[in-house]
């Protein structure tokens, strides 16, 4: 209440609602801020994903030179980038229930679909930073001697719109499985399968750039139009039902 100094009458104060888009950039604020304080998502991602290389480098050891590391790289690279995120997006709402903060967050006058986006964002961002790390690393221990295709770096494109899928649909599963008894588990199942159309295609359309075959433009193209189609009907879909979700 202020007190009007002419009259001496109380009004109410009207306080400015904050717009979507302050919400939003203050969500994905605290979710940075968190990570640079504890490092827990990055620090056990990028270690994952090198123990992931590692153990590929173990398993192809004996393979001789009859294995075309070039025709696998596309598995290879896409089955660590899923499992790593795995990891990172079971971590991604721990801290939101372990301090209650998911709680408080259900109490701001916010559409929640905010939510939703600022949590993808944040996923997003941090599964780029792995990938910055991991792909490099991998191209050096398991392409260096044999070499790539001149199309390769049309693998960023790759990489770019399948964690944009990744990131959408696994905030979404992270969200119902928070707190289901083992958790963990319940993501994997429910991902891998919901996330095979998105990893059939990335990984099609990155064989096709590494190994630089006649007409692999087409394979290219066609792998990433379905790739895309998946990320824009998953995303508004996960986007338009994260209300009744983060509310049940």
């Amino acid at each position: 209440m202020a007190q009007d100094l002419s009259t001496g009458v109380e009004r109410p104060v009207r306080v400015k609602r904050p717009s979507a888009w302050a919400h939003y950039r203050a969500l994905v604020r605290k979710d940075m801020l968190h990570e640079m304080h504890t490092k827990d998502m990055l620090t056990s991602m990028g270690l994952y994903a090198l123990l992931v290389l590692v153990v590929y480098g173990a398993a192809l050891a004996q393979a001789g030179s009859q294995l075309d590391i070039q025709q696998m790289a596309g598995g290879l690279l896409w089955a660590a980038v899923l499992f790593t995120s795995l990891l990172g997006l079971n971590r991604s709402f721990g801290h939101e229930t372990a301090d209650g903060c998911l709680d408080g967050l259900m109490l701001v006058p916010m559409d929640r679909s905010v939510l939703f986006l600022a949590k993808a964002t944040a996923n997003l961002a941090f599964l780029a930073l792995v990938e910055v790390v991991v792909v490099p690393l991998f191209f050096f221990f398991f392409l260096g001697t044999v070499g790539v295709a001149p199309s390769w770096p049309l693998l960023l494109a790759v990489l770019a719109v399948g964690t944009v899928g990744i990131a959408g649909v696994g905030t979404m599963l992270s969200t119902i499985t928070v707190n289901t008894r083992g958790r963990d588990v319940m993501l994997a199942v429910l991902f891998i399968p919901l996330s095979f159309p998105l990893l059939w295609s990335c990984v099609s359309a990155a064989t096709a750039v590494l190994v630089g075959a006649e007409g692999f433009m087409d394979t290219f193209t066609v792998s990433m139009a379905l790739a895309g189609g998946y990320d824009v009907v998953m995303v508004l879909v996960s986007w338009v039902l994260y209300d009744f979700v983060v509310s049940a």
